[in-house]
């Protein structure tokens, strides 16, 4: 049994055009994710299952392997947990029965190999049957307006405000990857199921591309905090 990371990367993108391999820091944003993952211990492969041949061309030469996928399952009302399923139908027939699947988010790039290291280690320490990589939320206060138009407070009492050291962390589901067990999205058809787990990573690194400004953001964390290392 082997485990193997599948990355979701489709053709069509309404916010930036061919966002998923648009030039980020110098290679196509997809690179990034995939060397990731390549560089991460515990990853056996690594591939892109896509509707694009142009993506899965960039995909194989920076080595993964590829997942053609169906137009059906790459739309813009697509889940992600049906492009994992057919992923994982195909992997398995071509390789025999995967243990554990790595998705990684090709538009949270901002991270590091170790960042899934950790999380496999953390899943495994823990015999966790899914997880999701989170970072830390300090002094976020979250409304919502109702029907009627009144304000609502979702994480706190704004009558009874706390100071921020007397606040218990909150976390934040980054996006950044998921870790599960290839049962546990095949019985829930949810990449959540079973005793799920979480691992931390760098409030910074939790920021995903999916404008022009945040691609720009996104470039400028990863030249201060990553590339410099």
């Amino acid at each position: 049994m082997s485990t193997v990371a599948i990355i979701l990367a489709r053709g069509g993108s309404k916010g930036i055009p061919r966002k998923n391999i648009i030039d980020f820091c110098g290679k196509p944003l997809l690179a990034w994710t995939i060397e990731q993952c390549i560089n991460a211990k515990g990853i056996d492969s690594v591939w892109v299952s896509s509707d694009s041949e142009e993506i899965l061309s960039i995909g194989e030469s920076y080595g993964a392997k590829r997942i053609v996928r169906d137009s059906i399952l790459a739309n813009d009302v697509a889940t992600s947990e049906s492009g994992w399923l057919h992923a994982i139908d195909y992997i398995e027939a071509k390789i025999g029965k995967i243990e554990l699947v790595i998705a990684p988010q090709v538009t949270s790039p901002v991270r590091n190999s170790s960042d899934i290291e950790n999380g496999i280690e953390a899943f495994k320490k823990n015999q966790y049957d899914s997880l999701f990589s989170c970072s830390v939320a300090e002094d976020i206060y979250f409304w919502e307006r109702k029907g009627g138009g009144e304000l609502e407070s979702i994480n706190y009492d704004w009558r009874n405000r706390k100071r921020r050291q007397d606040h218990s962390p909150q976390y934040i589901e980054n996006g950044s990857f998921y870790i599960f067990l290839p049962e546990i999205l095949r019985k829930h058809n949810n990449r959540f199921g079973g005793k799920i787990g979480m691992v931390e990573m760098e409030f910074w690194k939790m920021f995903e591309i999916d404008s022009i400004e945040s691609l720009k953001l996104c470039e400028s964390i990863m030249k201060s905090f990553i590339l410099v290392q």
